[in-house]
């Protein structure tokens, strides 16, 4: 699981999520002219209430998240755990606002207090706001743009580093056994470029893909805010792979509006949507 794949809208979620675990402790409703002081019950002793609000939203707020940080998400009767899980959330809050008209749950059927004596607790009214707060998060992270970015930033690299180095903390290319080791140099050979065969040729030319692509273009290191396909470069309209937040990928060639990258395990692929890149 990529945890650097969560969003801001997924910490929302997280942060409900806790705020709702603690609520279920606490009182579920208020009696009023309850001079005795004694203890009222929270929601682990309704089983109803539990069921239909607290664990439902905690699960609701589990599914989205690790729905979020799998590469390949399993579906729930025809639905993704993600889509399960924000149905789940609503349904959260849509029990425990019925809750808060009827916090009592017809308790008092022994005519103990008057029926207006009742109220919602501390617990019913902040499981509501946790229950409403997770199920507005879940609902409006795909469609908010400030909600759809990264939680956890990636790193970026301490210095500019020559085309096909690797930065510190990012990925390397296969056959990158140093740090700073030309890309293509031949393992215990630091320094040496590839097909040099003696250490006295020396002054030969580099090859062709230690360059830089030919044109204005100088190839740089990035990273995405979000998830996002990389697709082959013969134009297919099935995705080779996806880019995740947190990890550094190499921009090798300008491909009209996209870039043409390439992932950890050496694919090469186009980037059609580059809005919003963080550059290394």
């Amino acid at each position: 699981m990529n945890i650097r794949s969560l969003t801001r809208g997924d910490g929302v979620v997280i942060g409900a999520a806790v705020l709702l675990f603690i609520a279920s402790f606490l009182d579920i409703y208020s009696i009023d002219g309850n001079s005795s002081n004694e203890s009222l019950p929270n929601a682990w002793e309704s089983a109803p209430l539990l069921m239909s609000v607290f664990l439902a939203g905690i699960i609701a707020a589990a599914l989205i998240v690790v729905a979020r940080g799998l590469p390949s998400v399993p579906k729930v009767a025809g639905l993704d755990l993600g889509q399960f899980g924000i149905a789940l959330a609503v349904f959260s809050a849509w029990s425990a606002l019925g809750n808060l008209f009827d916090p009592a749950g017809g308790w008092n059927n022994i005519g103990t207090f008057p029926d207006n004596a009742f109220g919602a607790g501390t617990g019913a009214i902040l499981g509501l706001i946790a229950a409403l707060v997770l199920a507005g998060a879940a609902v409006a992270t795909p469609l908010v743009p400030a909600l759809k970015g990264a939680l956890i930033g990636a790193p970026r690299p301490q210095a500019p580093q020559p085309y096909g180095a690797q930065p510190a903390g990012a990925y390397g290319y296969p056959g990158a056994q140093q740090p700073g080791q030309p890309y293509g140099a031949q393992p215990g050979q630091p320094g040496q470029p590839y097909g040099a065969a003696q250490p006295q040729q020396q002054a030969a030319p580099a090859p062709q893909a230690a360059q830089a692509p030919a044109g204005d273009f100088s190839p740089f290191w990035f990273a995405v805010p979000v998830p996002r396909p990389l697709y082959a470069e013969d134009g297919s309209p099935t995705p080779i792979a996806e880019l995740a937040p947190g990890t550094w990928y190499l921009a090798v060639e300008q491909r009209g509006p996209g870039l043409v990258a390439q992932t950890q395990d050496g694919r090469r692929g186009v980037l059609q949507d580059t809005t919003g890149i963080q550059r290394g």
